[in-house]
């Protein structure tokens, strides 16, 4: 996941390069730079986290940035002169980057809540 993922950043920066030179495109890239290296620091964050709660709070943090990402290509594919076939690709992964993030967050919860429940078998000694 972490190559994936460095991969995908590495892609966006790539694509905003290449985008037209003009105010928008300039705001929106900048903001794509931020939330997208942010994926990938926050990620790698996660995996060198101290704790279970640790590490849902990191993947949370990935989840938000990385559905940010996509807000912001989504704007993309509103303005002109922005490579389509490129910011589809983009899109497309960062919905399966997403959605392997919410499923770990999901099961990191749900292993945290089976950890944190007492048992009900009393020591009969």
């Amino acid at each position: 996941m972490i190559k994936r993922q460095r991969q995908y950043v590495l892609n966006i920066l790539r694509m905003i390069e290449e985008l037209p030179k003009g105010y928008s495109c300039g705001v929106i890239g900048r903001q794509l730079t931020r939330c997208s290296t942010s994926v990938g620091a926050n990620y790698r964050a996660a995996c060198r986290a101290k704790s279970s709660a640790d590490f849902i709070n990191k993947l949370k943090i990935v989840e938000e940035e990385a559905d940010e990402c996509l807000y912001f290509m989504d704007l993309l594919t509103e303005l002109k002169g922005t490579d389509q076939p490129l910011l589809k690709e983009l899109i497309k992964e960062g919905d399966e980057i997403l959605a392997m993030v919410v499923a770990s967050v999901k099961t990191a919860s749900a292993n945290r809540n089976i950890k944190n429940q007492k048992s009900e078998i009393k020591n009969l000694i």
